[in-house]
């Protein structure tokens, strides 16, 4: 059936719960930051009175609480930030905008941004984990640049894809399997430097959330998470700028008001400076080498009237390798939004997006022999209407969503006739993603509380285009040749959403969520980790969609006034459709890649352990996740269920932050992981003078354990007036631990009749030390 058979139907269930009463109103508002005028998400508002009830801002900053008139005592508070206490008579629907100051209390650091003290124990949400992103200044990390997709490798769940990859796995998914989003916007390449750096300038990021299970229906198109990721809006109440010198990279981050207390803009750019030290070689095989990349982040907004606010955001990245006379690799994401945040009346809010996105990359090689140049392109034209209904004990959501995507595979051109390359052009692929969805965040009572709803996704294949079937062997059965904008292959899913919470008493609850995701666009890599050069590829006659069903079951329980909190998840996550390749597969420049795929199920479970101090001298976190990764693939191992290459069965990481006094911060992070499952060879055998080997069990082996101890110092400058500095120490793998990248099998040297396996570790102790400035 079609999406205009639903959508009626989807409405009609939302406004069918809300329950109208006399003499009940509203209380409504947009709280922010008062020294910047920022939106705060996630802030508490909290009444009591005639009856006790709290909400939380939206991702705008924006609240609605609907009660029966009377007095009421209302708070407003938000960590770091010093709460607002009044006493309001809600006899009509009442607007509340408040700005909150902050503490500037230095020694409280926090580790999360829950700023509801007792949130992680009431919210029904499950999966949910949100970083502070001033606890980034502090955490160590490579070469001292502050990172958040290194940061959320240390939370349990969630695993790295491997020493100096910014990939990662969350509950058995692979690392195409996140979603990952920047201000709405999919980042289909989320690394700098082969996966060193990650392209999140936390300079310019506001607020960063990650949902492992039980997503929201707002929320889809990827099997294992989301990572939303949201830049600053700017400072509307006076011009600032702030910066950072490090080792290898320097920022700089200017932001101000277009009109003051009414708009606002923010433009923040990082570039690395590697290749400016290799100009200074003397080898001139060196000295024309090419390593650097660069980030601009940019942002602007202005407040129309008090019903209306326009957004736009960008952001324009680019990394730049080559090694003089040799070879020359390129890419980059663009992402722009246009957003509009209407206030229908005080109960509706609407956030209206237009969204393009295009990622793409180019490989050069120079030499005569095989002069070529090889590119590729995703590109994203996306709309999206997303609603927020309050409503008693009721938030509603509901939308639509609409993505046009073009998939350009490589194409090769040369540019020399002695070229052993020869030309290659492929089809470019088209498809359509829509999308309905409306889910309640429904407060049954003070300890019962549901999230639910459902998502309709909609996936088209489109033309031009010629779609070919292939049998068991990867040979063509038939070929359809499809005119341009044609509808070639439909696939529809729904996807229901379900989470709960019930709380004993106000530190301990239990809470269960099951939900349901499916996935249109998929990764075609058989490398260890991610390269700018893996292929992207649509849902096809022959590929279909990834489908993922999760159940989780979770206990919550916060001590010391909500200092400490605990929690304890299992999980079972069983997988359909899932893509794995044939033996010696050829995945690059192949018109028929799809022949060198397999389809199978998939299964992952398994236990996450996270303790949490969040406030005082010492904090920090310890998270531990005991797992198993599994698929199974009728082709592969006589068809039993094998180790999936992300499966790791323990995986630890510690953090530890000392706040010693108003200067001096010291902190650690160790981390401790099985090693990933591989695939070694069983035997090898000689062809023409050459060793060629032969493999039987598909990721039968195992890679070494990791381990590793990172430390850092950060010392806060002497303020001076409006200027503020500091410096920050860091040691990387203090250990000098030789962590496995990669493990390549040879002849032994000393004994050819054998075989010998060589490891490459890529880091050993590296310190690092930045100095970051505001004024």
């Amino acid at each position: 059936m079609s999406i205009k058979f639903y959508l009626p139907i989807f409405l009609l269930l939302l406004f069918s719960s809300s329950v109208s009463a006399q003499n009940k109103f509203t209380l409504s508002g947009t709280i922010r930051d008062a020294s910047s005028g920022e939106t705060l998400i996630g802030a508490t508002i909290k009444i009591s009175g005639p009856a006790n009830a709290a909400t939380l801002t939206n991702n705008y900053g924006y609240f609605a609480l609907t009660q029966t008139e009377g007095t009421y005592t209302v708070t407003v508070s938000y960590t770091g930030f010093i709460p607002v206490t009044k006493s309001i008579t809600l006899n009509k629907d009442t607007k509340l905008n408040e700005e909150l100051k902050s503490t500037n209390d230095l020694a409280e650091v926090t580790v999360n941004a829950n700023n509801r003290k007792n949130e992680n124990v009431k919210s029904a949400q499950m999966g949910l984990e949100r970083i502070d992103m001033k606890s980034l200044n502090t955490i160590p990390v490579l070469l001292g640049e502050k990172d958040v997709l290194k940061t959320i490798q240390l939370l349990p769940g969630v695993k790295s894809g491997g020493e100096g990859n910014t990939g990662f796995y969350v509950r058995g998914g692979a690392a195409d399997q996140n979603l990952i989003i920047l201000d709405e916007a999919v980042v289909y390449n989320s690394s700098h430097l082969l996966g060193f750096f990650s392209t999140f300038n936390a300079d310019a990021i506001k607020d960063v959330s990650l949902y492992k299970g039980g997503m929201p229906a707002q929320y889809g198109g990827r099997l294992s998470s989301v990572l939303d990721v949201k830049m600053d809006d700017g400072n509307n109440k006076e011009f600032r700028f702030q910066g950072g010198i490090g080792l290898i990279a320097s920022r700089l981050k200017a932001e101000g008001p277009i009109v003051k207390d009414k708009g606002s803009f923010m433009v923040s750019f990082r570039r690395t400076y590697i290749d400016l030290f290799l100009r200074a070689s003397p080898d001139s095989s060196i000295n024309g080498s090419t390593l650097n990349f660069y980030d601009i982040n940019a942002k602007a907004n202005y407040k129309i009237n008090d019903k209306n606010t326009i957004y736009i955001s960008g952001y324009f990245g680019k990394d730049n390798i080559g090694v003089k006379d040799l070879f020359e690799n390129n890419w980059g994401n663009v992402t722009t939004t246009i957003r509009l945040n209407h206030i229908f009346n005080d109960r509706l809010f609407s956030n209206t997006s237009l969204i393009y996105n295009n990622y793409n990359y180019t490989v050069r090689l120079l030499n005569d022999v095989t002069n070529f140049k090889a590119t590729s392109l995703v590109r994203d034209f996306n709309f999206k209407e997303d609603f927020q209904y309050f409503s008693n004990q009721h938030t509603f959501r509901f939308g639509l969503n609409a993505t046009h995507h073009r998939i350009s595979p490589i194409d090769i051109t040369t540019s020399s006739q002695e070229s052993q390359v020869n030309p290659l052009v492929q089809e470019k692929r088209y498809g359509l993603e829509s999308v309905v969805y409306v889910s309640d965040e429904w407060a049954v009572n003070d300890k019962l509380n549901f999230l639910y709803g459902v998502r309709l996704a909609a996936f088209s294949l489109l033309g031009p285009g010629n779609f070919s079937q292939y049998d068991k062997e990867g040979n063509i059965n038939q070929t359809d040749q499809v005119g341009s904008g044609k509808f070639y292959k439909n696939y529809l899913n729904l996807e229901p959403r379900f989470s709960m919470s019930y709380l004993f008493n106000e530190r301990n609850s239990v809470k269960a969520s099951y939900n349901r995701n499916t996935q249109n666009i998929h990764i075609l890599t058989n490398a260890t980790s991610s390269s700018p050069t893996d292929q992207y590829v649509l849902s096809s006659n022959n590929i279909k969609p990834e489908i993922a069903d999760q159940v989780a079951l979770g206990y919550f329980k916060n001590l010391d006034e909500n200092n400490y909190e605990l929690s304890g998840e299992v999980y079972y996550k069983w997988m359909q459709n899932q893509i794995d390749y044939k033996n010696a597969a050829q995945l690059l420049a192949n018109s028929n890649v799809e022949s060198e795929l397999l389809y199978g199920t998939g299964r992952a479970y398994g236990l996450e352990l996270f303790f949490k101090k969040k406030f005082g001298k010492i904090n920090g976190w310890i998270g531990y996740t005991l797992s198993k990764t599994e698929r199974k693939f009728a082709e592969l191992n006589n068809g039993n269920y094998f180790p999936a290459r992300q499966d790791r069965t323990h995986d630890l990481s510690v953090v530890g932050i000392y706040n010693m006094n108003q200067r001096w911060t010291f902190s650690s992070s160790f981390i401790y992981s099985t090693g990933n499952a591989v695939t070694f060879p069983a035997g090898k055998y000689i062809v023409g003078g050459q060793t060629v080997y032969y493999y039987t069990e598909r990721n039968a082996g195992r890679m070494p354990y990791n381990m590793r101890l990172d430390l850092s110092a950060t010392l806060e400058g002497k303020r001076r007036g409006r200027f503020q500095s500091s410096w920050n120490f860091g040691v990387y793998n203090a250990l000098n631990r030789k962590n496995p990248y990669s493990i390549e099998f040879i002849n032994d040297p000393n004994e050819p009749g054998k075989t010998a396996a060589e490891q490459t570790s890529l880091f050993g102790i590296i310190p690092s030390v930045t100095w970051n400035f505001k004024f």
